[in-house]
C-alpha cells in the first residue's frame, strides 16, 4: 500500500533543513546499502558520523513521531535513523528492493516492514525520484 501525507514540514521547515544541508560533509551514498543495492545506488548522503546528521536526524524523528497521520498509518514500534540524500547531475538511484534487515544505530538490527521518503524539493525543480513499484500486473507509482 502507498500512503501519501501533504505538507508534512512547513514552509519555513523546509527552508531551515535546506540551509542546513547546504553546509553538510556528503560521502558515497553506497555506503549505506549491500552490494545489490549498491551496483544500482549512484548518489551522495550526509555523513552520519557527523553534528549536523545528528541534529537533522533528531529533528526529522521528532516530527515523525509527533505527527497524527504518519504514526496512524505506520503504527511504527521503532524507526530507523533517516538518511539524507542528494543527486546531482547523471546520478540516480535505479530499480531495487529496499533492505528487509538493516542495522539502527545502536539499537542494533532491526526488520524494516515500511519505507518512506520525505521531499524537501518542490517536485518541478528536479527531474525523477519517483517511488515506482514493480507488480505482476502493472507498475504502480
Amino acid at each position: 500500500m502507498m500512503y501519501h501525507i501533504p505538507d508534512v514540514l512547513s514552509t519555513d521547515q523546509v527552508a531551515e533543513f535546506t540551509r542546513q544541508l547546504a553546509q553538510a560533509e556528503w560521502v558515497d551514498g553506497r555506503v549505506t546499502v549491500g552490494s545489490q543495492g549498491a551496483a544500482v545506488k549512484q548518489n551522495q548522503q550526509i555523513d552520519t558520523r557527523t553534528p549536523l546528521y545528528a541534529r537533522l536526524q533528531a529533528a526529522v524523528l521528532d516530527m515523525l513521531r509527533g505527527h497524527p497521520q504518519f504514526f496512524s498509518a505506520a503504527l511504527p514500534r521503532t524507526i530507523s535513523a533517516p538518511l539524507f540524500n542528494r543527486y546531482g547531475p547523471g546520478e540516480t538511484y535505479g530499480f531495487h528492493v529496499d533492505g528487509a534487515v538493516r542495522q539502527n544505530g545502536e539499537a542494533g538490527w532491526m526488520r524494516t516492514d515500511l519505507s518512506a521518503t520525505l521531499f524537501l524539493c518542490d517536485p518541478e525543480s528536479y527531474e525523477g525520484g519517483e517511488l515506482v513499484m514493480k507488480t505482476p500486473m502493472a507498475n504502480i507509482g
